[in-house]
């Protein structure tokens, strides 16, 4: 954009300031040790569950093609559409929940752009080295050392990359054959776009974009000051211990010279993934990870100076001066007990539901090309269709049986075969003696039942047609 001065000069002045990119530094420390726990167990389950077996299947698959969704021993159908709702409802609950306590703690340990980044990070600095080694590589002009460097790096990533999703891919498709078909360059064309798409989207999002995702692409960081309040634990640095801040030899005493436990070493903002310095106050960008806090009190620990100067704490708990005791007390708020209410009632449902589950459902329809009839000078027959789905994973053998009319009978179609996992389409034929009722339409009900399981069982309801 062109403004002018009053002097009559016109001046350039940019609306967009480029990204610098940041150099985060490695860090030790308790919280990075279950930072990296949280890694490996996130991914032993993404990558590991797929190749799981269950029932001479995979444990979890959502096979579109057949539309059946498979989760251990549950099978879902796209009328059970309702489940996956409240199964989102719960997680957005667990979310609220977590985050009203303990601030961002999923981002900071188990979102998946956090634990992607971290491997990302991990993998640049086996082959880059650390974050001054990092940046004098990223000025130096081009040469083999570089190349290799920067190439493997990009290879490893690559293949994380693709790995990953190959493993998204294969809870769509069952991972084993669609291992097959990539061994022999035969996947099919979703497979192998979403294969490429998935993988690009990790390297990019975890070797690039980093912390962009968090402060501009993802909605949480937005409204996650609805869900705060000033006892919700965050990362917060103790300005009352650490100010006026100020470099000083170890030895010194910090009271002569007039300054807090502050060093001004400015550790906490080399190892911030996001780029920002603590000291600030509470910031969206905090993805709540504590990298600070392990280098903050790796530098007290040098200086002799007790631990926590950046720490896990709530804007109360500072001002008034609480205690780890006093915190606990008020983090049991009447907000937090409604919400664990909420969210202790919202999961008993689910797994209620999904227990009292019955795993077989019927629609009954009557044939319409077929209309009541006269059969043998003696019955009135009517002929209905029977839309037979059933979840158990073992052949079912289904007997039907009709009420609601006296002496009526089943003529033909009263047992049905159902493979597992599966519908399956029935004609069924039904007849009353003639004149056992007048003229018109009748309510009556299917009874229809397991023969090696009497809990798989369903009545439906329907009408039988008597001519005039």
């Amino acid at each position: 954009m062109t403004m002018s001065s009053s002097t009559g000069e016109t001046k350039v002045v940019s609306l967009y300031q480029s990204q610098k990119k940041i150099y985060a530094k490695e860090v030790s420390g308790r919280f990075n040790r279950i930072r990296w726990f949280m890694v490996f167990f996130t991914q032993a389950i993404f990558y590991g569950l797929a190749w799981v077996p269950w029932n001479g299947r995979q444990a979890v698959l959502f096979d579109l093609g057949a539309r059946k969704f498979y989760i251990f021993d549950w099978v879902f159908w796209p009328q059970d559409v309702l489940y996956l709702a409240f199964i989102l409802i719960v997680s957005a609950y667990l979310l609220f929940f977590v985050t009203a306590i303990a601030g961002r703690i999923f981002c900071g340990y188990a979102c998946p752009q956090t634990v992607y980044t971290e491997i990302f990070m991990w993998v640049e600095n086996r082959f880059e080295g650390d974050r001054a080694a990092r940046m004098r590589l990223d000025q130096a002009p081009m040469s083999w050392n570089k190349l290799w460097r920067k190439g493997g790096k990009h290879l490893s990533w690559v293949l994380i990359g693709l790995w990953t999703g190959f493993t998204f891919v294969g809870y769509f498709t069952p991972i084993q054959t669609l291992a097959q078909s990539v061994l022999t360059l035969s996947t099919g064309p979703w497979e192998t776009f979403w294969i490429f798409f998935y993988g690009f989207a990790t390297w990019g999002n975890a070797g690039f974009m980093r912390e962009q995702v968090c402060k501009y692409m993802c909605p949480y960081a937005r409204f996650q000051s609805v869900m705060f309040d000033r006892d919700t634990m965050i990362v917060t640095y103790d300005g009352e211990r650490g100010e006026p801040r100020g470099g000083r030899k170890k030895n010194v005493d910090a009271k002569a010279l007039d300054l807090g436990s502050c060093v001004d070493c400015s550790l906490c903002v080399q190892v911030c993934p996001t780029g920002i310095d603590i000291r600030d106050g509470l910031q969206y960008e905090c993805i709540g990870c504590s990298a600070c806090i392990d280098v903050c009190d790796t530098v007290m620990d040098k200086m002799n100076y007790p631990r926590g100067l950046i720490r896990y704490s709530t804007e109360n708990a500072l001002e008034q001066h609480w205690d780890a005791a006093a915190i606990r007390k008020h983090m049991l708020r009447p907000r937090i007990l409604i919400y664990f209410a909420v969210l202790v009632l919202l999961v008993g449902g689910l797994f209620a539901s999904l227990a009292l589950r019955n795993p077989l459902r019927v629609d009954v329809i009557r044939d319409r090309q077929v209309l009541a009839r006269e059969v043998d000078g003696r019955y009135i027959e009517n002929v209905y269709k029977l839309h037979v789905m059933t979840t158990a994973e073992t052949t079912q053998r289904l007997r039907i049986s009709a009420e609601g009319m006296a002496d009526i009978a089943v003529a033909r179609g009263g047992e049905v075969l159902v493979e597992p996992a599966s519908t399956t389409t029935a004609v069924l034929a039904v007849r009353i003696p003639i004149d056992t009722a007048k003229p018109g339409s009748h309510p009556i009900r299917f009874n229809i039942q397991s023969e090696s399981d009497s809990a798989i069982r369903v009545s439906e309801k329907s009408a039988f047609l008597v001519p005039r």
